[in-house]
């Protein structure tokens, strides 16, 4: 509870009258004390006409996760219990790094005790955010005396990358190639890594897979039929370092990571595999296991939203040894990461060198088109030969680096930003095609 201006313009005005009284007669100057002490009264019997606090209550419906670039509405509601004011005045005060709010301030009217308001919430970046504290206040009938609630708010809001932009990528990719079958169709039988059943052999078949053994007993050329391996486990290691969090083509380099990897998630939950999320700088920060079935794909949503943006460096050792170790059996490994020189990355080869002995690892390196951009750029300034020298000694370094992982086994996908997510997908499929 506090004055409103109303109620100092009050007391003040008890100043010149009090004043304007002792010039008139000297003795009168307790005039002035009188108003001061009438102003407080007033103020005391506003106070007491005034709503209570405690006969307030609220509620607040926002969604609990959200697309980067993509707004999404909200409101809340208002109720007295007992006397109301005419109308009730609101504040929010918002996770400002993640989430804006518009309109922050409004003032509401009060109908049959009840006062709803509608907001937008506009996210900034990714992350958890939300509605830290809402204010609301409302004057007394005299326009003397505020009250106010403040109530801190606990529902964060998960601002993913855009997951309708996820989907609507994967479904497009999941019917690339296929029409209107989608990709279970590249998956039948006959293109696959696990043994199904023996056939016939038929002209046009591969050679490869008779099975000279079964077509002596039968008297007759069978083939060895494949299909494509399902329940296969697939985990992200997802390098939440200092390198990982510095902008390409206008975005985090983890948040291009995220992207890609909740698409590749999208398909594998649909093509009956298992998902798992690791994350790691100078230590392990997450680890999800393996998630599979309907609500999967939200799951992964929230763990990839609890990410944050770190100044921190990135503990290859220690990060994938403590992955190795959580695996029991084969798995697929997709991992993002960057680095800037082969020295830099020295520990990182040598940690994924053991992957690769139990593992099949997909290594996804985003091409730096600004560093391919300064190669070719035709220099107008000596500045200009500099940044293309720079630009080309550590595009080497990154090409021996992939040179140095593809001879490992390790199948690299390097490609721009806006492909990565295409590139990632057809890796996977080669994998459970056994052609990886």
């Amino acid at each position: 509870m506090y004055p409103t201006r109303r109620m100092i313009f009050v007391v003040l005005l008890g100043v010149p009258l009090s004043m304007l009284a002792a010039v008139l007669s000297p003795p009168l100057w307790m005039i002035g004390l009188g108003w001061i002490f009438f102003a407080a009264c007033l103020f005391i019997l506003d106070a007491l006409l005034v709503a209570n606090p405690s006969r307030l209550s609220t509620a607040i419906a926002n969604p609990h996760s959200m697309g980067v670039a993509r707004r999404e509405q909200g409101h809340v509601t208002f109720e007295f219990a007992g006397q109301a004011p005419p109308e009730i005045e609101l504040a929010f005060d918002p996770d400002g790094r993640r989430i804006a709010i518009e309109p922050d301030r409004q003032v509401l009217p009060v109908t049959k005790r009840q006062a709803r308001a509608d907001f937008t919430l506009v996210p900034l970046r990714r992350g958890e955010g939300g509605i830290e504290t809402l204010w609301a206040r409302w004057q007394g009938p005299l326009g003397l005396v505020w009250k106010q609630r403040v109530e801190g708010v606990r529902d964060k809001v998960a601002v993913l990358p855009n997951i309708g932009a996820v989907k609507e990528e994967a479904m497009r990719l999941f019917q690339r190639d296929s029409g209107s079958f989608g990709l279970r169709v590249r998956l039948r039988a006959g293109e696959g890594a696990e043994f199904n059943a023996l056939k016939e052999f038929q002209s046009g078949m591969d050679r490869r897979t008779i099975d000279w053994k079964q077509t002596a007993r039968h008297g007759k050329i069978l083939a060895r039929e494949f299909q494509a391996e399902e329940n296969q486990r697939i985990v992200f290691a997802l390098d939440t370092g200092r390198l990982m969090c510095e902008p390409l083509a206008g975005l985090p380099r983890i948040d291009r990571a995220i992207q890609a990897l909740l698409l590749l998630s999208y398909v594998a939950l649909r093509l009956g595999d298992r998902v798992g999320l690791f994350a790691f700088d100078e230590k392990p920060n997450l680890s999800s296991g393996a998630v599979s079935g309907a609500n999967a794909f939200g799951v992964l949503q929230r763990l990839a939203a609890k990410i944050d943006y770190t100044t921190k460096e990135t503990n290859f050792t220690l990060g994938l040894t403590q992955l190795s170790g959580e695996l029991d059996q084969r798995a697929i490994i997709v991992i993002f990461t960057d680095f800037s020189d082969t020295t830099g990355a020295e520990l990182m080869l040598e940690n994924i060198k053991r992957l690769v002995a139990r593992h099949v690892v997909l290594f996804v390196v985003f091409r730096d088109e600004e560093l391919e951009s300064m190669v070719r750029h035709a220099p107008t300034e000596p500045a200009d030969v500099s940044r293309a020298v720079i630009a080309d000694a550590m595009l080497r370094e990154r090409g021996l680096v992939t040179a140095r992982l593809r001879r490992m086994g390790v199948d690299v996908i390097d490609a721009s930003a806006d492909k990565i997510g295409a590139g990632l997908i057809d890796a996977y499929l080669a994998v459970k095609q056994g052609r990886g």
